[in-house]
């Protein structure tokens, strides 16, 4: 009797395990909400995600897709124990599950405050992949920002332990009039995002140098994620530039597939 039992609760554990939608992306928007960020850029920077997300070109690059539809969700960071879940996982595939997230996020309260600290970002965002109901063949965290990383966990060692959990991070650094935030050694802020943050197979950064151009880098950036093909994760380290995966014939197709829709 009790092997039947076993049997029966390891054939239940692996259905559960088979039961994750399978998807072409899972991608966390890791949207920085700290103090530096007002209420009215705030609301900017979200209106700025819910118009990418449900862009034609947008919906157009998601049924390009194998799967035809991805899974996205969206959270906010300030402080090391300040991370909140504004919009949670759900399946976009058309223009109207795009447009009701858009609304839900539009809508959200305020929910984060603090300095920055954008490993502890990271590493709830890995979290939140690895918990969630989907299985992406490619798997993304979005970082945007206008600071740099302040305290919290050790940026590099999050950002390895992502990057080997097949999660590609990718950032979007809003450079301020001025120059805007220095980086933790005094350095530009784009040069930290792009040593410090960004990582993994396809990585790579945008730049907006004004909360206006925000919501078009938004977009840039959203068809460059949904329309790449490559695996994500410890395949070619973005410090280390593009290796020999980029000759592969997959990374010459996805080009090739970004050029078409951006024309």
């Amino acid at each position: 009797m009790m092997r039947i039992l076993l049997a029966v609760l390891l054939l239940a554990a692996a259905s559960g395990a088979r039961a994750q939608e399978a998807v072409d992306l899972e991608l966390v928007f890791a949207a920085d909400g700290s103090g530096s960020i007002d209420d009215d850029e705030l609301a900017l920077q979200r209106a700025g995600y819910a118009a990418a997300l449900a862009h034609p070109t947008i919906l157009s690059a998601i049924r390009g897709g194998f799967h035809q539809k991805i899974a996205v969700a969206f959270m906010e960071w300030a402080a090391p124990d300040s991370q909140a879940v504004i919009v949670d996982w759900t399946l976009i595939r058309d223009d109207a599950s795009a447009k009701a997230f858009g609304e839900r996020l539009v809508s959200a309260p305020r929910a984060v405050w603090g300095s920055n600290s954008i490993s502890n970002a990271i590493d709830f965002a890995a979290a939140m992949i690895t918990a969630n109901a989907y299985e992406g063949v490619r798997k993304v965290i979005d970082v945007s920002g206008d600071g740099p990383q302040r305290n919290g966990k050790p940026l590099e060692l999050v950002r390895q332990m992502t990057i080997a959990k097949g999660i590609t991070i990718n950032a979007l650094v809003v450079v301020s009039e001025g120059g805007g935030y220095p980086g933790p050694r005094g350095e530009p802020l784009t040069e930290h995002y792009a040593n410090d943050v960004i990582g993994g197979m396809g990585a790579f950064m945008t730049t907006a140098r004004s909360r206006e151009e925000f919501a078009d880098a938004i977009l840039r950036k959203l068809l460059l994620e949904v329309a790449d093909a490559r695996p994500t994760g410890r395949i070619a380290d973005a410090a280390s530039g593009c290796q020999a995966e980029c000759d592969a014939p997959e990374y010459r197709q996805t080009n090739k597939k970004i050029q078409r829709i951006t024309e």
